[in-house]
């Protein structure tokens, strides 16, 4: 069986709601809230950022015209609240999570916006804002700092996917193979400040 590109992405798109919806229902774990918290938490970290997206960009709103997004999002949240228990203890788990939907929506993002043929700036802000956007939500919801808004490299992580997507598309054509570098790239980037705290110089006076 052959895959093209479309169905390719679209694949990516649902593991990347699933991988985000995920990161949110165990922040909800962290803060032991019941089973309706994860979900809530998990569908507005898995879908929060990407109806920014299609709402700015006036086209339709991703999970309501293909309802298995917002179907992916409460799976994937009830099955992190019975699984919770196993990976609290591991610390970094969460962060890992949120590092692969990070890589993949920054990507995905971008390539959903060029593709409609936005100029490459607009493309990488949506990059920008689909895999954060949700994120924020999450964060503010649950009181906390906004993990944008921290020392840790992760805005920029998603500038250099989309950026990466872009270059690498310009110079392979190739949609599928592009998006699969990009992504690799951001993961990496995002890995190594998880790993070695790499962080952006502060504003001092």
């Amino acid at each position: 069986m052959t895959w093209t590109t479309s169905e390719i992405l679209y694949l990516a798109g649902i593991i990347g709601v699933a991988v985000f919806a995920a990161s949110g229902a165990l922040a909800a774990a962290r803060k032991r809230l019941d089973i309706l918290g994860f979900i809530l938490f998990g569908t507005v970290t898995g879908i929060g950022g990407g109806t920014l997206r299609d709402l700015i960009l006036h086209v339709d709103v991703f999970w309501v015209s293909d309802v298995l997004y917002l179907q992916v999002c409460v799976v994937a949240s009830v099955l992190t609240f019975f699984i919770a228990p196993h990976f609290l203890s591991r610390k970094k788990f969460f962060l890992w999570m949120d590092a692969a939907g990070l890589a993949l929506f920054s990507v995905l993002g971008t390539a959903k916006a060029y593709s409609l043929g936005v100029d490459p700036l607009v493309a990488v802000t949506m990059g920008t804002i689909t895999p954060t956007f949700g994120s924020v939500i999450r964060d503010i919801l649950l009181g906390q700092e906004p993990v944008i808004l921290g020392g840790e490299v992760y805005v920029t992580v998603a500038i250099v996917g989309a950026i990466s997507y872009l270059a690498l598309l310009n110079i392979t054509q190739e949609a599928t193979l592009s998006s699969l570098l990009a992504i690799l790239i951001a993961f990496m980037i995002r890995a190594g400040a998880i790993v070695y705290d790499w962080r952006l110089p502060k504003f001092s006076k």
